[in-house]
Protein backbone atom coordinates (compact mmCIF):
# COMPACT_ATOMS: atom_id res chain seq x y z
CA UNK A 1 0.00 0.00 0.00
CA UNK A 2 3.09 2.55 0.07
CA UNK A 3 5.11 3.71 -1.93
CA UNK A 4 7.85 5.93 -3.05
CA UNK A 5 7.30 9.31 -4.17
CA UNK A 6 10.95 10.37 -5.60
CA UNK A 7 9.36 14.28 -6.18
CA UNK A 8 9.98 14.96 -2.45
CA UNK A 9 11.82 11.86 -1.08
CA UNK A 10 7.61 10.77 0.93
CA UNK A 11 6.16 7.67 1.21
CA UNK A 12 2.78 7.67 -0.07
CA UNK A 13 0.29 5.64 1.40
CA UNK A 14 -2.69 4.99 -1.17
CA UNK A 15 -6.19 5.73 0.23
CA UNK A 16 -7.92 3.86 -2.56
CA UNK A 17 -7.16 5.65 -5.75
CA UNK A 18 -6.05 8.75 -3.44
CA UNK A 19 -2.57 9.05 -2.67
CA UNK A 20 -2.09 10.35 0.69
CA UNK A 21 1.84 12.04 1.01
CA UNK A 22 4.01 10.93 4.32
CA UNK A 23 7.27 12.97 4.01
CA UNK A 24 9.91 12.10 5.23
CA UNK A 25 10.98 14.87 7.34
CA UNK A 26 9.09 14.92 10.13
CA UNK A 27 7.29 12.41 12.58
CA UNK A 28 3.98 10.77 13.44
CA UNK A 29 1.10 10.84 15.47
CA UNK A 30 -1.66 8.00 15.62
CA UNK A 31 -4.12 10.83 15.58
CA UNK A 32 -3.12 11.88 12.67
CA UNK A 33 -1.01 14.69 13.05
CA UNK A 34 2.30 15.52 12.28
CA UNK A 35 5.15 16.56 14.16
CA UNK A 36 8.60 18.59 13.29
CA UNK A 37 10.73 19.45 15.30
CA UNK A 38 12.37 22.81 15.59
CA UNK A 39 13.35 25.78 17.82
CA UNK A 40 11.91 25.43 21.32
CA UNK A 41 9.75 22.53 19.98
CA UNK A 42 7.72 21.03 17.61
CA UNK A 43 5.68 22.39 14.19
CA UNK A 44 1.92 20.57 14.55
CA UNK A 45 -0.14 20.12 11.56
CA UNK A 46 -2.78 17.65 10.01
CA UNK A 47 -1.32 14.72 7.51
CA UNK A 48 -2.51 14.27 3.86
CA UNK A 49 -4.69 11.48 5.50
CA UNK A 50 -6.44 13.26 7.78
CA UNK A 51 -7.10 16.31 5.47
CA UNK A 52 -8.48 13.98 2.56
CA UNK A 53 -10.73 12.52 5.14
CA UNK A 54 -12.11 15.98 6.08
CA UNK A 55 -12.29 17.15 2.30
CA UNK A 56 -12.56 21.07 2.26
CA UNK A 57 -10.91 22.22 5.72
CA UNK A 58 -13.21 25.91 5.71
CA UNK A 59 -13.64 26.92 9.26
CA UNK A 60 -10.69 26.34 12.34
CA UNK A 61 -11.39 27.78 16.43
CA UNK A 62 -9.30 26.76 19.20
CA UNK A 63 -10.87 26.75 22.76
CA UNK A 64 -7.69 27.24 24.45
CA UNK A 65 -5.48 29.98 25.05
CA UNK A 66 -1.38 29.78 23.79
CA UNK A 67 1.19 28.67 26.57
CA UNK A 68 -1.52 26.43 27.92
CA UNK A 69 -0.79 23.10 29.07
CA UNK A 70 -3.09 19.69 27.64
CA UNK A 71 -3.15 16.26 27.82
CA UNK A 72 -3.41 14.11 24.89
CA UNK A 73 -7.15 13.56 24.66
CA UNK A 74 -7.93 16.79 25.78
CA UNK A 75 -10.15 19.10 22.75
CA UNK A 76 -7.70 21.76 22.04
CA UNK A 77 -9.98 23.36 19.12
CA UNK A 78 -12.22 22.38 15.87
CA UNK A 79 -12.23 22.22 12.46
CA UNK A 80 -14.72 22.41 10.48
CA UNK A 81 -14.47 21.14 6.55
CA UNK A 82 -17.06 20.07 3.97
CA UNK A 83 -17.74 16.64 5.69
CA UNK A 84 -18.41 17.35 9.40
CA UNK A 85 -17.41 19.30 12.50
CA UNK A 86 -14.04 17.19 13.77
CA UNK A 87 -12.53 18.21 17.34
CA UNK A 88 -8.54 18.74 17.09
CA UNK A 89 -7.13 17.07 19.99
CA UNK A 90 -2.71 17.65 20.81
CA UNK A 91 -0.72 14.72 19.75
CA UNK A 92 0.43 14.23 23.09
CA UNK A 93 0.75 15.64 26.58
CA UNK A 94 2.67 19.23 26.59
CA UNK A 95 2.03 22.57 25.87
CA UNK A 96 0.73 24.48 23.24
CA UNK A 97 2.92 27.25 22.32
CA UNK A 98 0.89 29.29 19.60
CA UNK A 99 -0.63 29.17 16.84
CA UNK A 100 -0.62 29.64 13.36
CA UNK A 101 -2.84 33.31 13.20
CA UNK A 102 -2.72 33.37 9.49
CA UNK A 103 -5.34 29.82 9.52
CA UNK A 104 -7.68 31.54 11.27
CA UNK A 105 -8.71 34.35 8.61
CA UNK A 106 -8.04 31.59 5.84
CA UNK A 107 -7.86 27.83 6.90
CA UNK A 108 -7.96 26.79 3.28
CA UNK A 109 -4.30 26.41 3.33
CA UNK A 110 -4.54 23.28 5.08
CA UNK A 111 -6.00 21.96 2.19
CA UNK A 112 -3.48 22.88 0.15
CA UNK A 113 -0.19 23.57 1.66
CA UNK A 114 -0.80 21.25 4.47
CA UNK A 115 2.70 20.24 5.45
CA UNK A 116 4.24 23.41 5.18
CA UNK A 117 2.18 27.07 5.29
CA UNK A 118 -1.08 25.09 6.55
CA UNK A 119 0.98 24.04 10.23
CA UNK A 120 -1.57 24.50 13.16
CA UNK A 121 0.28 25.14 16.22
CA UNK A 122 4.05 24.85 17.69
CA UNK A 123 3.82 22.58 20.67
CA UNK A 124 6.33 21.73 23.65
CA UNK A 125 6.23 17.58 24.40
CA UNK A 126 9.25 15.11 25.80
CA UNK A 127 6.58 11.97 24.13
CA UNK A 128 7.75 10.18 21.06
CA UNK A 129 6.23 9.75 17.63
CA UNK A 130 6.06 7.36 15.07
CA UNK A 131 8.59 7.49 12.12
CA UNK A 132 7.25 7.80 8.52
CA UNK A 133 7.04 4.21 7.80
CA UNK A 134 6.23 3.21 11.28
CA UNK A 135 2.94 5.32 10.69
CA UNK A 136 2.32 4.10 7.09
CA UNK A 137 2.08 0.81 8.73
CA UNK A 138 -0.20 2.06 11.07
CA UNK A 139 -2.18 3.74 8.04
CA UNK A 140 -2.21 0.09 6.77
CA UNK A 141 -3.70 -1.37 9.89
CA UNK A 142 -6.24 0.75 9.91
CA UNK A 143 -7.66 1.35 6.38
CA UNK A 144 -10.45 -1.29 6.70
CA UNK A 145 -12.06 0.33 9.37
CA UNK A 146 -11.18 3.66 7.57
CA UNK A 147 -13.08 2.63 4.34
CA UNK A 148 -16.15 0.98 6.51
CA UNK A 149 -16.87 4.62 8.64
CA UNK A 150 -16.26 6.39 5.17
CA UNK A 151 -19.21 3.74 3.61
CA UNK A 152 -21.55 3.88 6.68
CA UNK A 153 -21.76 8.29 6.24
CA UNK A 154 -21.80 7.71 2.40
CA UNK A 155 -25.26 5.62 3.17
CA UNK A 156 -26.64 7.86 6.03
CA UNK A 157 -26.04 10.91 3.66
Amino acid sequence: MAERSPADDALVFMMGEYPARVPRDRMYAKNHHWVQEGPGGFRVGLTAFSVRLLQDVFFLDWTIDPHTPVKLKQEIGQVESSKAVSSLYPPADGRLLDFNSVLLDDPSTINTDGYGLGWLYNFETDALFMSPEEYVQYLGTKWDETQRMIKGQINEG
